[in-house]
């Protein structure tokens, strides 16, 4: 669930609701933490909307910053046939998309809403007399 950079850090799922600050980690990589929980990697599932307490700031280059005029993104994963990149990233609402290990340390973040995942329907047992009442209203089979 999170970047293959974080597998090293104790991790757990996001949480609607919650608020995250942008961490480095052991390793130089930085991805999501929990206030109060420091060492521990949130993780995020693709389509999780955070909205940001300022405007989202990353690293341009090695030197310069760069600040979005944007304080909402939604989770993603980007270039998954690589299997040495980095995946997490942060889709702002003009498209442009943003690396989370890019992101300037300290940044806060509330974790809006987490994705719809799709679960199988599981059948309702009808009640004992509805199942009677049906086999009685139909006792012929078709050849």
């Amino acid at each position: 669930m999170c970047d293959y950079s974080l597998h090293a850090v104790a991790s757990r799922p996001a949480k609607v609701g919650e608020r995250l600050i942008a961490t480095s980690f052991s390793g130089g990589t930085r991805g999501f933490a929990a206030e109060g929980e420091p060492k521990v990697a949130v993780c995020l599932l693709p389509g999780t909307e955070l909205a940001f307490d300022q405007d989202v700031k990353y690293d341009q280059s090695w030197i310069w910053k760069k600040t979005t005029n944007f304080r909402v993104a939604r989770f993603r994963k980007i270039d998954q046939h690589n299997p040495h990149g980095h995946h997490d990233a942060l889709e702002l609402p003009d498209g442009n998309v943003i690396l989370v290990t890019h992101l300037s340390s300290g940044q806060r973040a509330t974790v809006l809403q987490l994705p719809v995942t799709h679960q199988p329907e599981q059948a309702t047992p009808l009640p004992r007399s509805t199942q009677t009442v049906t086999r009685r209203l139909l006792p012929y089979r078709m050849a």
